[in-house]
């Protein structure tokens, strides 16, 4: 019998995940790092059971058998289908999974099952759409670095590429270049050691100096503006009629949004819930089918 639901929130750089007990009432919450299945199926299971042992200690409890918990999951990597089943397969003894893309659960998440759109920017970024009839439609998401614009380490890839050019004397020295350098090392060499080891999680890390820089060095704001047009380009292919209400999520939608493009800003409605919703309704949902 279930007696518990944990949804999910597992991304690059963290996992977020909210306990509920078998009536649907949410009783605590939990933290751990990243699940993203780039990362490694086995340590994305590590850190979602973490996550989860947290939560249960935050709500005053031992943790139960995990044949009395269902799961639903909203996580990055999903779209890779080989990924996808091995994680699934390797589920460690929970009664029921349910898995999805991250861009799924937030959309249930954020307009608490209704029709609506989101754009998520973060460590990556994703916009999804749930259409009337049901249907969930996906853009972007490809993945870093091919793809994911908008997001944390998109702009901290382009922030260490003027890094480069000013390294190179291509572009004048500037105390964003000079920030971003010492983020990654400080010279030429300790950098380049940076660059061979650098992740998804640590590219993202620099989106922080962009922002410090967004009003005081032209790059910078370049950067920010850019990802705002980005922003844009999603929210018109989610929904080329306006119709239907955007939410901006993740940890890059507030500090984002003086740099999207005026037209934008009135389809944008504030989230009503996270993810880690989401992922709940998620999983809650499959059990009543």
């Amino acid at each position: 019998m279930i007696e518990f639901f944990i949804g999910v929130d597992g991304g690059g750089s963290g996992t977020r995940v909210r306990l509920a007990r078998a009536d649907g009432a949410e009783i605590a919450e939990g933290a751990s790092g990243p699940s993203g299945l780039m990362h490694g199926i086995a340590k994305a299971w590590a850190a979602v059971e973490e996550a989860a042992a947290q939560a249960f200690r935050a709500a005053g409890r031992d943790f139960p058998n995990k044949s009395s918990i269902a799961v639903g999951l909203g996580l990055a990597g999903v779209h890779n289908k080989q990924w996808a089943a091995e994680f699934v397969a390797a589920n460690p003894g929970y009664a029921q999974v349910a898995l999805e893309s991250d861009g799924h659960t937030t959309v249930l998440g954020a307009h608490r099952g209704k029709p609506g759109a989101i754009i998520a920017l973060g460590t990556g970024s994703v916009g999804e759409i749930k259409l009337a009839d049901g249907r969930h439609v996906e853009v972007g998401g490809w993945g870093f670095p091919a793809g994911d614009e908008a997001s944390g380490a998109w702009m901290g890839l382009r922030a260490i590429n003027h890094v480069q050019q000013v390294l190179d004397g291509r572009m004048p020295a500037n105390a964003f270049a000079t920030d971003v350098a010492n983020a990654c090392g400080g010279e030429r060499n300790a950098i380049q050691t940076w660059l061979a080891q650098a992740t998804q999680t640590k590219y993202a890390q620099l989106a922080r100096i962009v922002l410090q820089h967004g009003d005081s060095n032209d790059t910078a704001r370049g950067i920010l503006l850019a990802a705002g047009d980005e922003v844009e380009l999603m929210a018109n292919a989610l929904d080329a009629s306006g119709k239907l209400p955007i939410a901006l999520c993740g940890g890059l939608a507030a500090p984002l949004r003086p740099y999207l493009p005026a037209a934008l800003l009135p389809r944008l409605v504030t989230p009503q819930g996270d993810s880690a919703a989401g992922a709940l309704r998620l999983i809650q949902s499959r059990l009543e089918e």
